[in-house]
């Protein structure tokens, strides 16, 4: 086997693990602290400092692993994600609000370190030029990625209900661990270190191209995590009546299907990697969607299907965007920038999944589903837009030299 391709299996595996982690992590959280009459807004609160520290994640993280490599960054990820799930493995009476936060903060600087080494590690094992073997192997990672995190919500949800909280999260721990130190002992060592040590205040980004993506991709996920993160699973719960594996088993189906679009994103698109113009064409086509689900609840239509038909047909189109973004984003940074270019963007796609958790639990808790619906639409609205600002303007490249930065000009 050839040494990228075995590379790319590895990190695409560690990923794979972490992730089915974070997707149950996540559904236990909700479904138990929701069980033991948190309110919503509550609920979402406990995430408060998952999608804050991730935002601070990105934006150092990139920085530290030009510096320190790529493969490291990654397992110190990983290594976090174990403390945090022992860290909520402990009796019920030491689980007040500042301890739950605190450990759900160690979740999400894991989260987005291994999420940023996974993604930034491709580029390097993609030769220059390759750019529709680049695009395959972006869309396989993100697509199975997102495909495990849905068998992790459904994981979390059943495991809650037949083995419980603590039992589950000493499960996810021992396993992930395993995994870690396969990683650490297969992966070459410096992996994505720079030799030239960048400085901190390069942290931030200074091609126009990459700010534009990076503000449209902070209202893409904060659109989708509306709705999704407290007020639909709550929503599923104690308005629909539905299991608690039964909300694990929807959202996990859902997940793994939004997953498969995306990893097929290369044969939807023809084979033609993505430029601007695509980014702005699906973004202005996810609009319609969250408008006609909250239209249709709105005229009282039967919630279970409106929700089930609307919620996969958004995946889709969602996953789309999301493809299209993650190729981008990758495809424009040169070899020496990417780590810091896709921790600069990740930083946004975090704090938009910060706004996103904060508002599902207030919305829903005043305004219900259908306002976190209508709240979505908006956020979709000011992606694409700012999706217009997107231009072949030019970008300097990992040597500084001026460059176009769409990929080739490709569509």
């Amino acid at each position: 086997m050839q040494p990228g391709l075995r590379n790319y299996l590895l990190i695409t595996g560690g990923y794979w693990a972490f992730t089915l982690t974070d997707g149950a992590i996540r559904m236990l959280v909700v479904l138990y602290f929701h069980q033991l009459g948190y309110s919503p807004f509550e609920v979402a609160m406990l995430f408060l400092f998952y999608e804050f520290f991730g935002i601070v994640t990105n934006l150092v993280g990139g920085w530290l692993g030009a510096r320190i490599g790529l493969n490291l960054t990654m397992h110190i990820g990983m290594g976090l994600q174990v403390v945090a799930l022992a860290m909520l493995a402990v009796p019920e009476a030491w689980l007040s609000v500042a301890y739950v936060m605190l450990a759900q903060a160690l979740s999400g600087v894991a989260k987005d370190l291994n999420k940023m080494s996974a993604k930034a590690g491709v580029k390097l094992l993609v030769p220059r030029e390759a750019d529709s073997r680049l695009f395959k192997w972006v869309a396989l990672l993100t697509g199975s990625k997102n495909a495990l995190k849905g068998v992790g919500f459904f994981l979390g949800a059943v495991l809650l209900e037949y083995i419980g909280f603590r039992g589950a999260l000493l499960i996810l721990a021992a396993g992930l661990l395993a995994v870690l130190i396969v990683t650490a002992v297969l992966l070459p060592q410096g992996m994505g270190k720079t030799k030239a040590k960048p400085k901190f205040t390069q942290l931030f980004s200074n091609s126009a191209a990459i700010n534009w993506l990076s503000a449209a991709r902070f209202f893409l996920f904060g659109a989708r995590d509306i709705w999704f993160v407290v007020g639909l699973p709550v929503f599923l719960f104690s308005v629909l009546g539905w299991r608690f594996s039964e909300v694990g088993a929807f959202l996990a189906l859902w997940v793994i299907f939004y997953g498969i679009i995306q990893s097929c994103a290369p044969l939807i698109l023809r084979g033609r990697h993505p430029s601007e113009t695509t980014a702005k064409g699906w973004a202005f086509g996810l609009l319609i969607i969250p408008v006609a689900i909250a239209l249709a609840l709105q005229q009282g239509m039967e919630p279970n299907r409106v929700i089930i038909i609307g919620l996969f047909v958004f995946g889709a189109v969602f996953a789309i965007n999301s493809a299209v973004h993650s190729y981008l984003i990758v495809a424009w940074s040169g070899h020496d920038k990417v780590s810091m270019n896709v921790g600069f963007y990740y930083m946004a796609n975090a704090g938009g999944r910060l706004a996103g958790t904060v508002l599902s639990g207030w919305v829903y808790q005043t305004q219900g589903l259908v306002g976190c619906l209508w709240w979505s639409a908006v956020f979709v609205l000011l992606a694409a837009l700012l999706s217009l600002g997107l231009r072949r303007s030019e970008s300097a490249d990992e040597d500084g030299r001026s460059t176009d930065c769409s990929p080739r000009g490709s569509e």
